[in-house]
């Protein structure tokens, strides 16, 4: 092969290395938005809240498919690979390939899965996680109805959990946001 980046030879690699990633993502990935519960927050100016949005997107495998996700991170140029010891009756610990940093997602993974959207229903995951890590970029989270906004979105990630008990007490504090449903 060549040595020029430019090369049809690289240009074709690229293109089988982006397949891969896709259809490792689509089957394996998962995009999560959480709240964490922030103790104080109030005193806090990022937790006023009292909550913490957390945003991750997570590659899980076995201890023998580990390179896969060195090949992720090392693909992604950011993550961290982490090994979950397994202590129940499984015979390898897991490893999991995070990306949670906020700038990395949105300066790294969120451009290219909307450059190279996913193929399954996850891509509708993805599109909702986005929506949320752009709303959390940009400060809405700081405020109630930023807040509600995500937890709504949140509904209709992955499991499709009902959050209407986080809507709730955010409803409970300030009872002038109207709740759907």
């Amino acid at each position: 092969m060549s040595d020029n980046p430019s090369s049809a030879g690289n240009q074709q690699e690229r293109l089988i290395t982006i397949g891969w990633v896709l259809g490792f993502v689509d089957g394996e990935g998962c995009f999560s938005i959480g709240l964490v519960r922030q103790a104080g927050g109030g005193n806090r100016k990022c937790y006023r809240l009292g909550w913490q949005v957390v945003h991750r997107f997570a590659v899980v495998q076995g201890a023998r498919s580990v390179e896969a996700l060195e090949g992720l991170r090392d693909f992604f140029g950011v993550g961290r690979l982490y090994q979950n010891r397994r202590h129940d009756n499984h015979r390898e610990n897991l490893y999991q390939f995070l990306v949670e940093r906020r700038d990395d997602l949105v300066e790294v993974v969120i451009p290219f899965f909307e450059r190279f959207p996913l193929r399954t229903d996850k891509r509708h995951d993805f599109e909702r996680f986005a929506h949320c890590v752009h709303m959390v970029n940009l400060g809405h989270h700081l405020h109630r109805e930023g807040l509600v906004e995500i937890l709504t979105t949140m509904e209709g990630m992955n499991h499709r959990k009902s959050r209407a008990h986080l809507i709730r007490i955010l409803r409970d504090q300030t009872p002038n946001i109207p709740i759907a449903g």
